[in-house]
């Protein structure tokens, strides 16, 4: 990616953040699904004095006269209404009669008695969901406060990507948990509240979003923690190879002048040209100089 770990680490810490917020407003919402239902409208009671279009009228306000002959002037698609009703994990709310504000239950009651396991499954998940998304939030803050050495912070930087993770995971069982639970309750729920129309509403998009920002927080926890690890080998491979090179190089006996020669980042250039000792027996000539070049007698320096 290309960020350094500090940043990495307060990228990965916000995403957490975030999707613990969008999480907590949609499992605190009741707008996961909203739609409409189509009840008959009851009959007006009261003097009317203004238009009602809630309930059905009668041709005399004096209802309670039996002498009088009612009749009701709605007819067809008139003598129904459509209320508006939305619902989440806990509620479930309907418009009024009169179509101000709205009257909610809890949606345990609305759900079949065979199927509300699946509704227990998803309170259950969503409840996992936020908790261990909270406690790899946590984790990602204390290792940003950098009150531990290097390797506690990675310990501390796996267990926040392994719980955020795994928070995910809950996530997604919980939402679709809940989208199983709706449906059954469509097609097996209490006459008085099926609905005619619904539709996913913007807290079930917000739990997903939440669930897609988790997850990203996971990621980029566990891409902070594998790179430092390989930049933690790489280094260490570094030393101990140029350590192995000192050793030879001591073995030989080699000038301390000449050690900075072969002590180069550029190591496989150093292992082709450096020498061993064969069956405990130098070799006849410096592997320093090239061993093409010859004295004034014809002969290798050596």
């Amino acid at each position: 990616m290309g960020i350094e770990r500090g940043p990495r680490a307060t990228l990965a810490f916000t995403l957490n953040c975030a999707a613990f917020a969008m999480a907590v407003s949609a499992v605190t919402t009741s707008y996961w699904c909203e739609g409409t239902r189509k009840v008959a409208k009851p009959f007006c009671t009261g003097p009317v004095k203004v238009k009602q279009t809630y309930c059905i009228r009668f041709n005399s306000s004096d209802i309670n006269n039996t002498r009088l002959v009612q009749y009701i002037y709605e007819t067809g698609e008139e003598k129904f209404l459509m209320r508006k009703f939305h619902t989440g994990i806990w509620f479930s709310c309907e418009q009024a009669v009169d179509l101000v504000g709205f009257s909610c239950r809890e949606f345990l009651e609305i759900t079949p008695d065979h199927e509300r396991g699946v509704l227990w499954l998803c309170i259950v998940g969503e409840c996992l969901y936020i908790s261990l998304l909270f406690t790899g939030g946590a984790l990602m803050m204390v290792e940003m406060c950098q009150c531990c050495n290097m390797m506690n912070r990675l310990k501390l930087n796996a267990f926040a990507a392994l719980f955020t993770a795994l928070s995910g995971l809950f996530g997604m069982v919980a939402h679709m948990m809940f989208t199983t639970a709706f449906q059954l309750a469509v097609i097996m729920g209490p006459e008085d509240w099926k609905p005619k129309t619904w539709d996913y509403s913007w807290s079930y998009l917000l739990a997903w979003a939440s669930f897609a920002t988790c997850m990203a927080s996971a990621v980029t926890a566990l891409n902070h923690y594998t790179k430092t690890i390989i930049q933690f080998k790489f280094k260490r491979r570094n030393i101990e190879k140029n350590l192995r090179i000192k050793q030879k190089l001591l073995e030989l006996d080699m000038p301390e002048g000449l050690w900075d020669l072969y002590l180069t980042p550029d190591t496989d250039t150093v292992d082709q040209h450096v020498n061993l000792p064969v069956n405990g027996i130098k070799p006849h000539c410096s592997p320093v100089l090239d061993t093409g070049a010859l004295d004034s007698q014809g002969e290798e320096y050596c």
